[in-house]
This record gives C-alpha cells, structure tokens and sequence, in this order.
C-alpha cells in the first residue's frame, strides 16, 4: 500500500514534535561538525525553543506526516533581503530521509510562496553537507557564489552556502 503524504500548519501544541524532528535531524546533520559539548547544547536547544517560535507566531512552520507520522517541518517567509523569500529551516528526522516527505513539504511552501507573491527564494544550507545540497540541487536550487561561517559556541566556525532559485513559475 502506498504511504501517504499529509500536511499542515504547526500550531502551539506541535512543540515537542517540531523539538524531537529538529534534535534528531541537526544531531546527524550538523552534530558532528561541532565539538561534543557544543553538539549536545545544540540538540538540547533544538528539542526545546519550538514552544516559544510557535506562540510567537510569525512565519509559519509547516508540518508534514508519512501514514499520520510526524516526520518533518519547514519555515519559510520574507527574506531580510527586500522582495525575496526564504526558507529558515528544513529539517526531517534521520528516520524519514528518502522518503518523499521534505519534497513534499518543499513543493507545498514553494507553492505557498509563489501564492504570496514570491518570485525568488534563497536558503543557507551546510557547505560539507552533500546530502542537502544534492536535495536542493534536484529541486531546482544552485549556488549563488556567497557564504558565510557560523559559530555555534566555540569559535569553529561551520560554513553555509547560500542557494536560491525562481518560484514564479511552477515548473521552475
């Protein structure tokens, strides 16, 4: 039987959900480019500050089900560049990856995008992570030449690329 793909806006009581997604998915993605202190503080953060995103309000987070289980979350908005859209955050938990779902999620906020007037969006995403840019790459994303180094507490900086690509069209 084939799975099945549903999604929906994440509301105040998706916090713990959205915290175990993140803390899983950033534990494998990006844990092990930081020390083992630093790795252990991120995951903990992650598991724990979606409450407070959540009723904040503010950019939505959408989140998406395989046959009605929780396995990934997107949020996406307006770009601290004018007339841009960006994705803050994509992650699915290691258990989901392969299976459809962040495309899924990136095709509904990509189309949500567009809804809202959107002809362009861009992301940062990891410069060692192959996978991601390979996931990216496939649904139309390409580098845009710029970078930066973020520091998650101890001075070893990590480095993020930036990709965009047109959402104007739907078969950009």
């Amino acid at each position: 039987m084939p799975s099945m793909i549903t999604i929906r806006e994440a509301g105040p009581g998706d916090g713990d959900i959205l915290g175990e997604i993140h803390a899983n998915s950033w534990g494998v993605s990006h844990g092990p480019l930081c020390t083992p202190r630093i790795a252990a503080a991120g995951i903990e953060e992650r598991r724990t500050k979606w409450h407070a995103i959540l009723a904040e309000g503010g950019d939505p987070v959408l989140l998406g089900f395989l046959d009605d289980r929780p396995g990934a979350f997107i949020r996406s908005g307006a770009s601290s560049r004018p007339g841009l859209a960006e994705i803050h955050s994509l992650f699915a938990h290691p258990d989901f990856w392969g299976t459809g779902l962040s495309a899924a999620l990136l095709t509904d906020t990509l189309d949500r995008l567009r809804g809202a007037g959107y002809d362009r969006v861009h992301l940062w995403t990891l410069r060692d992570s192959a996978q991601a840019r390979r996931f990216y790459a496939k649904h139309g994303f390409a580098e845009t030449g710029r970078s930066h180094d973020h520091d998650f507490g101890e001075g070893t900086p990590i480095a993020l690329l930036e990709l965009d690509r047109a959402i104007g069209d739907p078969a950009a």
